[in-house]
């Protein structure tokens, strides 16, 4: 039987493991005796191909910083098969109790997840936000593009196509979403620089993410808006199925985010004029290094909002783009 000062220390030991949340997880180890990091990781959707590329790319530098350093990192993918802010707080919660030190999160609905993101933060778990942010949250980081220049540049981009003169249209996605308010603020913006282009009335159409959805939408606008001659697309949903543009190729000029394998073809057929690639890739590899900067050694980015590159895809580059998806699509 313990004695009272074995009870009184053992009692202590607990207090200071409870105190401290990352005394258990810090204290794991993996294979031949290396610590063990398990990050978790959310997309929006299992059914996009960004988050798919973006989950390659988390599980390839975990694989690469395991093979090079004396940590085993493990990705456990918590994403949806459909976007449900709600599933992606319950997530978290998941992870956390199941002892992740850090977790990236792709935010369906800010204000839904962002009572889990400060919940997992106060137990010591490393939170951070890529492609679409919840700024007014404890997440110590977000990476991703700048929103409101991502919808700057689209409408520059038409402007060139359509010889800055015109009526436009905006496809918005998700009214929810705080990365696409912002694009679509900055479309609008743009859109003063041109005084012979004009956001048709109507001009900002929102719909449901999914191909199938946007693809109704644009064809519902366009038949129902006729003097529609230019779409700025501030996400590349619609492209990401067959057939969805119902126009002789040329004859309304596209300008559209992302460049995905179902978007390329569209930009050959000159049913599109212009894609921006964001870094889906890098939202995986980029965010695990940053967590794992944060984990291991303490250190946040000198910003925390850490801004990637759009990658500009015209007819010109389409092909030597598309092998990227050859590796960022891996299983």
């Amino acid at each position: 039987m313990m004695n009272t000062k074995s009870l009184l220390a053992c009692a202590i030991v607990a207090a200071g493991c409870l105190t401290f949340t990352g005394c258990t997880k810090k204290a794991a180890t993996g294979e031949g005796g290396k610590r063990k990091v398990l990050i978790g990781f959310i997309g929006k959707s299992l059914t996009n191909d960004v988050f798919q590329a973006a989950q390659t790319g988390a599980k390839d530098a975990a694989r690469e910083y395991s093979a090079s350093h004396d940590v085993e990192v493990e990705i456990e993918i918590r994403t949806p098969n459909d976007e449900d802010a709600t599933k992606q707080a319950e997530a978290i919660e998941a992870l956390v109790r199941q002892g992740a030190q850090g977790i990236a999160i792709s935010c369906s609905e800010a204000n839904t997840v962002q009572p889990a993101i400060d919940k997992a933060v106060a137990k010591g778990v490393a939170v951070m936000c890529f492609d679409s942010d919840a700024p007014g949250s404890k997440r110590f980081a977000y990476y991703g593009t700048d929103d409101k220049s991502c919808g700057e540049r689209t409408v520059d981009e038409l402007a060139k196509a359509m010889g800055n003169k015109g009526s436009i249209a905006i496809l918005g996605g998700n009214q929810s979403a705080p990365n696409l308010q912002n694009r679509v603020a900055g479309a609008k913006a743009a859109l003063a620089k041109y005084p012979e282009m004009k956001l048709n009335e109507p001009g900002v159409f929102y719909h449901v993410e999914t191909p199938e959805k946007a693809a109704e939408a644009v064809q519902s606008a366009q038949n129902a808006n006729p003097g529609i001659q230019g779409w700025a697309f501030i996400g590349g949903w619609p492209l990401f199925t067959a057939d969805a543009l119902k126009w002789p190729a040329g004859s309304i000029k596209v300008a559209s985010v992302d460049a995905l394998p179902a978007q390329l073809g569209y930009l050959k057929s000159g049913h599109v004029e212009v894609l921006l690639a964001q870094d889906c890739y890098g939202w995986g590899t980029k965010s695990v290094g940053i967590l794992l900067d944060k984990v291991l050694d303490n250190k946040s980015p000198a910003d925390a909002r850490v801004v990637d590159p759009l990658t500009k895809v015209t007819k010109e580059n389409v092909d030597g783009f598309g092998k990227n998806w050859e590796k960022w699509l891996a299983k």
